[in-house]
């Protein structure tokens, strides 16, 4: 069982009858939300929401970003990240309530449960507004503001709509959303939406919410449909509009019951690279050459992922994977003993600040990167467009156990400082480029644009696994 991290990756580990079989990717720069305007009233006293998140970015703008919120135009009730008192804390807000979490949520690699219940009418004070992470109530607040008894919410009138990843003030979030569901009328516990493991009672995961109560502007969406990603799921059909923003292509398989690698927002501190697209897209830094990594370390198994060069502004660029982080603005990918690269320019794999001969293939602007990595036979190997280089004959790497980490992590990034690069990452959860075939791993995850077992490599038939929570708890890690 891999390390149960802050957040909730090891959901998609456990053991569960219920599987989530979507999330909806949100792009800020996209300008993203989906929204709903009730035809009738809701009941301003009692409400349950209910989310699953993994966030994008680890830095709010100060304006925050709303998960779900409400505006009668005079009044709100929301959802959301914030920035006071620190940086990505939780913020509930309803009539004339609050709740401020002390602890913040800056975990990237992670899926996060919250549950945000109003119950105004409740003759205990302290219990009309609570909050659930990941099955357990918070209760440690910077603000901590009560409502009054019978107090009405902002939601519950009609005419205005609740919008969802975002509002027309553009407080869009940067994340994939799960699961998000609104039941009118009802005081849920976080117990109704999910529940731990009984091998591993330390993780949280969702369960079936088909037998809840939503009443009549409740809703349910689970994101199955990527032609009508505000679909309502719960019986009222409350369907969400769409932005332009959000595309059938953001529909993803990166969910809490199985959590997809994506490029790491937390290893960017030397890099200070741009990230987009649910962190699968990133433009580097012109000042400086490093290297940005995956959330996953992978210690066994055999595994794939593509990498398309969409821009560079030369063909210095290195593709690969290393046991570490950035470390510095001038050191390169390969230039570490347990660092390998392929070089784009010269078709070179770089290692330990030494170039192999040039048996490789030069990449151009456009091409995807196919990395296969075989770490039960410590090779490494790469493709272009599809066909194996090198005629199948991998590059000999140390064993993970050997290294300084005793992982690696898929890497990529610059040669020179001068150099830029728009890299587009596919790890089979949701891809930053167009995916025209969507071609699953032997196990049936992911969604590539090139088979992951196609090919020979060392003259055999190997099967590739995408780096996802539920390979790793069947083939290695």
């Amino acid at each position: 069982m891999p390390l149960i991290l802050p957040g909730n990756v090891a959901s998609a580990t456990a053991a569960t009858t219920y599987s989530i079989a979507n999330s909806c990717r949100f792009n800020y720069a996209d300008d993203p939300y989906l929204s709903f305007t009730p035809s009738s009233a809701m009941d301003t006293k009692k409400w349950t929401i209910s989310f699953w998140i993994k966030k994008a970015d680890i830095t709010e703008s100060t304006s925050g970003t709303r998960v779900i919120g409400f505006n009668d135009g005079s009044n709100e009730d929301f959802v959301e990240f914030f920035y006071d008192p620190a940086y990505d804390v939780l913020k509930f807000d309803a009539g004339d309530g609050r709740l401020v979490t002390n602890r913040i949520f800056r975990d990237s690699a992670a899926w996060y449960h919250i549950v945000a219940v109003w119950d105004s009418a409740n003759a205990t004070a302290g219990n009309r507004m609570r909050l659930y992470v990941n099955g357990v109530e918070e209760t440690s607040f910077a603000t901590d503001t009560n409502p009054s008894l019978n107090d009405d919410a902002a939601i519950g009138g009609t005419g205005s709509p609740i919008w969802i990843g975002g509002d027309e003030t553009s407080r869009n979030i940067k994340g994939y959303l799960a699961e998000i569901a609104m039941c009118d009328g009802q005081a849920y516990a976080a117990s109704d939406f999910g529940e731990f493991d009984e091998d591993s009672p330390t993780i949280w995961k969702p369960k079936d919410i088909s037998g809840l109560t939503f009443g009549t502007s409740g809703f349910w969406l689970d994101f199955e449909d990527s032609s009508a990603l505000g679909n309502d799921v719960s019986g009222n059909n409350n369907d969400f509009a769409v932005t332009s923003g959000l595309l059938a292509v953001d529909q993803a398989t990166d969910t809490p019951t199985n959590s997809f690698c994506t490029i790491n927002p937390l290893d960017n501190y030397y890099a200070a690279s741009t990230f987009s697209e649910g962190n699968c897209k990133i433009v580097t830094n012109s000042s400086n050459r490093t290297w940005n990594t995956g959330t996953i370390g992978l210690t066994a198994g055999l595994w794939y992922w593509e990498v398309k060069a969409t821009e560079m502004s030369s063909d210095y660029q290195l593709f690969g994977i290393s046991d570490i982080v950035s470390t510095s603005t001038t050191r390169q990918l390969g230039q570490d003993t347990y660092s390998y690269g392929l070089n784009g320019d010269n078709g070179t794999i770089y290692n330990n600040s030494s170039s192999s001969s040039a048996d490789w293939e030069e990449i151009a602007q456009g091409d995807i990167i196919g990395h296969y990595l075989d770490l039960d036979n410590n090779k490494m190997y790469w493709a272009k467009n599809g066909t194996v280089m090198n005629s199948g004959t991998g590059f000999s790497i140390t064993a993970a156990a050997s290294t300084g980490t005793g992982f690696y992590l898929p890497a990529f990034g610059e040669y020179a400082a001068s150099d830029t690069l728009t890299a587009e990452a596919n790890f089979g959860g949701c891809s930053a480029f167009t995916v025209s075939s969507a071609v699953a791993d032997a196990n049936g995850y992911g969604a590539f644009e090139y088979d992951p077992s196609s090919g020979t490599f060392d003259s055999a038939s190997k099967d590739f696994l995408a780096i996802c929570t539920k390979n790793l708890g069947s083939d290695g890690g």
